[in-house]
């Protein structure tokens, strides 16, 4: 099964993001859906049932205080070749890490892990400069939202797109 680490979006936040979505340029392609929006700390890629038990049991053992996360910018990571547009989450890195050195037996460690939210994914735009001034005019209000849990999750590709099923919840203290 293709399974990843995330956090969820708490309902109230997923309605602000909602709005940013509406704001954004027009271009061709997708909007994530909102029951979507997640943070991916880490993905696992296709994981047999065998090794599932021994991610879940590398993932207990973590002991790690909640914390806040804030939203503080829009962007695409490339603006030659948009592709996806997405909100920068502050403070996240280090429970990614974490999760990184409880799992590195069993995978890779990330090499580079940007901490941030996919609020859309571009096939094209009719004209890319204008889409980027666009996006840089749009203001990001100040959201912020506390961590108190991360998840082990599946995910269950279809023609209706991706569906998300939660394997196991992790509290914080």
């Amino acid at each position: 099964m293709r399974c990843f680490i995330s956090i969820d979006i708490p309902e109230n936040i997923k309605k602000e993001i909602k709005k940013i979505q509406d704001y954004l340029p027009e271009f061709f392609g997708k909007k994530t859906e909102v029951e979507n929006l997640h943070l991916t700390l880490k993905f696992l890629g296709e994981v047999d049932e065998k090794e599932i038990e021994g991610v879940k049991n590398k993932l207990k053992e973590i002991k790690f205080d909640k914390f806040e996360v804030r939203i503080d910018s829009l962007g695409v990571f490339s603006e030659k070749f948009i592709k996806i547009v997405w909100l920068h989450l502050v403070n996240c890195v280090d429970l990614q890490k974490e999760i990184d050195e409880k799992l590195k037996p069993l995978f890779e460690k990330e090499q580079r892990f940007m901490s941030h939210l996919t609020i859309a994914r571009v096939k094209s735009l009719k004209d890319k400069k204008k889409f980027l001034e666009a996006l840089n005019n749009i203001e990001i209000p100040k959201l912020r939202f506390s961590v108190e849990k991360f998840k082990l999750k599946k995910s269950i590709l279809s023609s209706k797109g991706p569906r998300y099923e939660t394997l196991e919840s992790y509290g914080l203290s």
